[in-house]
């Protein structure tokens, strides 16, 4: 019977770029910069480590779907390698490679790097998924939909069915952006490092009605890795105040949302089951009051608001309150993007997720300087890809090793 990964897997060592147009370097600049920080953290050398597992969405390096461009990039000494892809969860993936690998004694010690040139395309978001297999499943599914009129239409659902009028959502969501450019401005990493007011937020140009501006992520280049082993190697290793994977879940959706009339288009379906197999397989039993910090999806600001509910912390309709009332400020029950989040950071699509577990991980070691929280236990990180009616959910939760 399976029994999970809680505890089988340690963190020692992270690295992340500094995000935003780096136009002067590519993605192996990149990659180099996030390896160099994290194998310097982790008090190792390269050829300790056993395998690697690459996310990247988008660029392909001139080498296909393989994990050359890694291979190549850090002159790794002829070890496998695995590229992966799951839209925005890419970077969670190439850790749960690693984790996995690592948790069912394969492997002693794994790197996972998620990387993304994003600004050399030209788009002004994210690129158009091309190819007859995305690009059939796409038109078939969402023809003619964008990202911004999909999560637009994901407010307002929202709204409709908990009775809260548009000037209230948007006041929540400018809550939401408002705090996240709040925390980044601490952030020495993140691509924009201004405050921004709730009233310059709520009178920006609208993007697709409620979401305005500052509502919606911004495109960015940056990348980040992780190198795991197993807590008794990092013991070895002189480790101490050793950070540990709790949980790591994956859903994806079904079709089940678009298919039948039960989904009400005001929620994540993904979220709420994937969220409640990672407490599970944690041990957390409210995490209302156990989790300590979380990074989550905030490709646009509703997601955030209707995210607080499907991870089963705020009640059903009842996150604007929570919101208002600090609950997820830096200072709050639960502070989330304590980094400054997808609105400070941008979305390189195949670094956003190990960026995200990067802050937890310095957080839990007490070395996030202006920014760090009192003496948090557990994060948790959650990314979200596609539309709210077809996407990719993957939620990880690390903290502190229980021995």
């Amino acid at each position: 019977m399976a029994t999970g990964i809680k505890d089988k897997v340690a963190i020692i060592g992270m690295g992340c770029t500094h995000f935003g147009e780096r136009w002067d370097e590519g993605a192996e600049e990149l990659m180099v910069e996030a390896f160099e920080e994290c194998l310097e953290d982790a008090g190792i050398e390269k050829k300790d480590i056993d395998g690697a597992w690459l996310g990247t969405c988008f660029e392909e390096g001139g080498t296909g779907k393989s994990g050359l461009p890694l291979s190549l990039t850090l002159r790794l000494p002829f070890i496998p390698v695995t590229r992966v892809e799951n839209y925005c969860a890419t970077g969670t993936e190439a850790f749960r490679g690693a984790v996995y690998a690592v948790a069912s004694g394969a492997c002693d010690i794994c790197l996972a790097l998620g990387v993304e040139k994003l600004k050399d395309t030209g788009y002004g978001g994210l690129p158009s998924f091309t190819g007859s297999n995305t690009g059939s499943l796409n038109w078939l599914w969402c023809p003619n939909i964008t990202a911004p009129g999909a999560f637009a239409q994901l407010a307002s659902a929202y709204g409709a069915k908990y009775k809260i009028s548009d000037d209230d959502i948007k006041r929540a969501m400018a809550h939401i952006s408002a705090k996240s450019h709040a925390n980044g401005v601490l952030n020495p990493k993140a691509h924009l490092r201004k405050v921004i007011s709730e009233e310059q937020i709520m009178n920006a140009p609208i993007v697709a009605h409620p979401l305005g501006l500052f509502d919606c992520c911004g495109v960015s280049d940056g990348a980040a890795c992780a190198i795991v082993t197993t807590p008794e190697i990092a013991k070895k290793l002189g480790k101490t105040d050793i950070v540990s994977v709790k949980s790591l879940q994956l859903a994806l959706s079904s079709g089940e949302e678009m298919s039948y009339n039960d989904w009400d288009g005001a929620h994540f379906m993904t979220t709420t089951i994937c969220s409640k197999k990672a407490y599970e397989e944690a041990g957390i039993k409210n995490p209302r009051e156990e989790i300590s910090m979380m990074e989550v999806h905030d490709c646009f600001s509703i997601t955030e608001l209707v995210t607080m509910e499907d991870l089963h912390i705020s009640e059903r309709g009842r996150a604007a309150v929570d919101i208002m009332d600090g609950f997820y400020d830096i200072n709050g029950k639960i502070p989330c993007q304590v980094d400054g989040g997808l609105k400070c950071f941008g979305h390189p699509v195949g670094a956003s997720g190990l960026r995200m577990i990067y802050e937890m991980y310095l957080q839990l070691q007490k070395r996030a300087g202006e920014r760090q929280l009192d003496n948090p236990e557990f994060g948790l990180t959650h990314n979200l890809g596609g539309f709210p009616s077809m996407n990719v959910c993957s939620i990880s939760i690390i903290g502190k090793y229980d021995s």
